[in-house]
């Protein structure tokens, strides 16, 4: 093979050996800026968090649970997805711990809805308090397939709340809406249109 022959293959040897150098300098510094930009955003969401609190900041205390709530008429455990005024899935509540999404144990009375939350603060619903309840898709951020969630109403301090739950064994969700609203009567009625007008 001739001198001339060998030449390209030397080129080619040559443009292997100088590939440019990894500049680890601008990827650090994009990885950096990187997780900054995500702490802005998480810090945003914080304050924003906070700014919504404050503004709730006439909504009382939660009712405290009576010393005895009576015989258990519905049981169950799933989660709690949060809670946002009456009708206006996408304004949260985030007072009182109520925009924690966390597990949930519910037990309905006749006294009332005890939502115990191992996790978060529990919260218990006078039965007088009770609106009314509805099988619905999606709260606060939540969406889940038709009749996947179930949303109580309920008033506090003078205001109309939606709680979302999906309970871990979602076919008895139509039995927590029938008793609900067979507890609270004409109110559970008048809820029940009043969600059907706004929709």
């Amino acid at each position: 093979m001739s001198a001339t022959t060998n030449l390209p293959l030397l080129g080619l040897a040559a443009e292997q050996k100088s590939q440019q150098v990894t500049d680890w300098a601008a990827r650090i510094g994009w990885v950096v800026g990187l997780l900054l930009f995500i702490a802005l955003l998480y810090w945003l969401m914080r304050q924003g968090w906070k700014w919504r609190g404050t503004l709730q900041g006439d909504l009382p205390e939660l009712p405290q649970r009576p010393g005895h709530t009576g015989e258990p008429l519905l049981t169950a455990t799933g989660r709690y997805h949060g809670s946002t005024s009456a009708g206006q899935w996408l304004d949260r509540i985030v007072a009182h711990g109520l925009g924690t999404r966390s597990r949930a144990e519910l037990t309905l009375t006749a006294r009332g809805l005890d939502a115990l939350r191992p996790a978060a603060q529990d919260f218990f619903v006078p039965a007088d308090r009770l609106r009314g309840a509805r099988l619905d898709t999606g709260i606060a951020g939540k969406v889940l397939t038709e009749g996947g969630l179930l949303v109580v109403t309920w008033e506090h301090g003078g205001r109309r709340l939606d709680s979302g739950f999906r309970l871990d064994h979602s076919a008895d969700q139509v039995r927590w809406v029938e008793k609900i609203n067979t507890m609270c009567g004409d109110n559970g009625v008048a809820a029940m249109q009043q969600h059907k007008e706004g929709a």
